[in-house]
């Protein structure tokens, strides 16, 4: 029986990388760097719109790292993946992808956007000398949920980097971030 089981867990494991393989672009180059840009600033303003206080962030960060699209799926066994722009400003200072493997319970297919605002001339170096970094190494990061980002305030910012996940739709519980890595591409 227990040999039944993990067949069924690998199944299904098979199945929720092909339907990321399916969702996501097949390689980092494949995505141009125009569509990458697009779909980041859609996705920064649609933030901007529904979170007041990311909007107040973006105005005091050095930098804003975006990626409008981030797929995860798995079960006991689980991976994500997704593309993204850092903006300075307006204007697009480099692409990124995050991806992360991860092990435990958990099962469903689920995407959603993850924003960092980079708010230290720190946390921007560690980013552009790294190439990247892996979150939970490195800058303090802190996400915040719509009740902390209410009671933010531009007295009450003191970390390196805030981040918030958004656009969530799926069927995973959860979205865990701790250990993903992000590093620099060239679209």
């Amino acid at each position: 029986m227990l040999m039944h089981a993990g067949r069924g867990a690998l199944t299904f494991v098979l199945a929720a990388l092909a339907v990321i393989a399916l969702s996501a672009p097949p390689a980092a180059a494949a995505q141009s760097a125009e569509a990458i840009d697009r779909d980041a600033h859609a996705a920064l303003e649609t933030l901007y719109e529904t979170t007041p206080s990311a909007k107040v962030l973006g105005g005091k960060a050095r930098a804003i790292l975006v990626f409008p699209n981030i797929v995860k799926a798995g079960f006991l066994v689980g991976a994500q993946y997704g593309n993204g722009a850092l903006f300075k400003g307006r204007k697009t200072s480099g692409y990124y992808n995050i991806a992360a493997a991860s092990y435990g319970l958990q099962a469903g297919v689920q995407s959603f956007g993850y924003a960092m605002f980079l708010m230290t001339d720190s946390a921007l170096r560690y980013l552009n000398k790294s190439g990247g970094f892996e979150i939970g190494v490195g800058p303090s990061v802190v996400v915040l949920d719509e009740g902390m980002a209410r009671t933010l305030t531009t007295t009450t910012m003191k970390d390196d980097v805030y981040a918030f996940v958004f656009g969530q739709r799926g069927l995973m519980a959860g979205v865990g971030l701790q250990g993903s890595k992000i590093t620099k591409i060239s679209p």
